[in-house]
């Protein structure tokens, strides 16, 4: 089991909120920085500030051995074969994006198939709903089980000889299934088509391996795992990247510009557009090196213990409802639920007067909240620095909430 010492390292836990304690449970929207990061992002700034790779002074090439050692260590971090196939970009959003307009705008046609699931980030379903729009593709969904998960035969009913693109979250931030993607990977490539996967919530909590995944993109953003808001990173076999087109023009990806035609450098800057994303890839670094530390496999033990306990805890609460496979291991390090006919915005309305955060509403998957048929629900997801302590503290909360609840109505 992770230390609960861990929590220390994190200065922003140790306040008040409402009166009491702060109970951070909200590490699926964004995760709270170790002192090791602040302290990179302070130092970086405080000692070696600067632009990269043209300048030829001492601080331009500390900012740039920086920069491009955080890239190397991203590209040990998810066992990439080369630098050249990781591209730092603001977080996954802009990745997806990225891939869907520049490998999906030069080959998916008319009459193409898109496929990606019910559970889809709101940024993994418009970048292919708009490509698919604008080149009359298909987009089609694999349904779910009913315990939220996927079944690798509705899968290989869905891809056929048509599909160009398969694009699906690792770990989903609402029902914590995590995904069969090595398995998807290859139904995909038996048909001819590429993977996509949207990594947010799987690179902070799993040890992740994209040659042994034989995905051949995969997006994910700094902030959920310790490191700044502002920086992700685009993985993309090179054979892909290299004759890929850029969708960002200017700055740090150029070659040479003449007055009519221009041309680009090589990987992976040819994506990386105007000025570098720098302390962002330095933060990155340095929560990279913080959760390898502690292990990632061990985090994925510590989350799977957590949502066991927290599932077992909450489901005494009469009339709560909870989301998602019900075998923990099968699920990542968070519980979505609903407390009878209270809205979750006023479960976590209560909650926080506690000092307890947790997220509510739609979490970005509107598709998702109609296929559960329901408009919203609140969530708990925790993290390194959580303990069983926490939860006991959120059981309680939430049966205050059951109670003041019912006095009302």
């Amino acid at each position: 089991m992770i230390s609960k010492d861990i929590r220390s390292y994190f200065p922003i836990l140790n306040q008040e909120v409402n009166g009491h304690p702060l109970v951070y449970l909200d590490s699926a929207a964004t995760s709270q920085k170790p002192i090791q990061v602040i302290e990179a992002l302070s130092n970086y700034y405080g000692l070696d500030n600067s632009n990269v790779h043209r300048g030829v002074h001492t601080l331009g090439n500390r900012a740039t051995e920086s920069y491009e050692g955080a890239r190397e260590k991203v590209r040990k971090f998810i066992s990439a074969k080369s630098t050249e196939e990781i591209i730092f970009m603001r977080g996954t959003t802009t990745a997806i994006n990225t891939v869907a307009q520049s490998y999906g705008g030069a080959n998916v046609e008319e009459g193409d198939e898109i496929v990606i699931t019910y559970m889809e980030h709101h940024s993994n379903i418009i970048p292919w709903q708009q490509l698919a729009k604008a080149k009359g593709a298909i987009l089609k969904y694999v349904d779910l089980e009913e315990d939220g998960t996927l079944s690798l035969e509705k899968v290989r009913e869905t891809i056929t000889e048509k599909t160009k693109i398969v694009s699906i979250m690792y770990v989903s931030n609402v029902l914590g299934t995590m995904n069969p993607i090595k398995e998807i990977a290859q139904i995909a490539h038996e048909h001819g088509a590429i993977m996509v996967v949207d990594g947010a919530q799987a690179a902070p909590h799993l040890k992740i391996d994209v040659q042994d995944l034989d995905c051949d993109f995969f997006a994910f953003s700094g902030h959920k795992m310790c490191g700044p808001t502002g920086i992700g990173v685009l993985y993309g076999k090179k054979a892909l990247l290299e004759v890929m087109e850029p969708v960002e023009f200017g700055g740090e990806m150029i070659d040479f510009v003449d007055l009519y035609d221009s041309t680009w450098k090589e990987l992976p800057w040819k994506f990386e557009g105007g000025t570098p994303i720098i302390a962002g890839a330095v933060g990155l670094a340095a929560a990279i090196d913080f959760l390898e530390e502690i292990g990632l496999d061990e985090i994925e033990k510590h989350e799977h213990h957590l949502a066991a306990y927290a599932m077992d805890r909450m489901s005494t609460i009469d009339g709560l409802t909870i989301y998602g496979p019900k075998d923990p291991q099968k699920r990542a390090g968070l519980v979505t639920f609903n407390l009878n006919d209270v809205h979750p915005h006023d479960v976590a309305t209560v909650l926080d007067m506690r000092g307890i955060a947790v997220r509510a509403g739609h979490h970005c998957a509107q598709p998702l909240m109609k296929w559960l048929q329901v408009s919203a629900t609140a969530r708990a997801s925790f993290y390194v620095y959580n303990s069983e302590e926490d939860i006991d503290l959120l059981v309680k909360g939430l049966n205050t909430a059951k109670e003041y609840f019912n006095d009302v109505f």
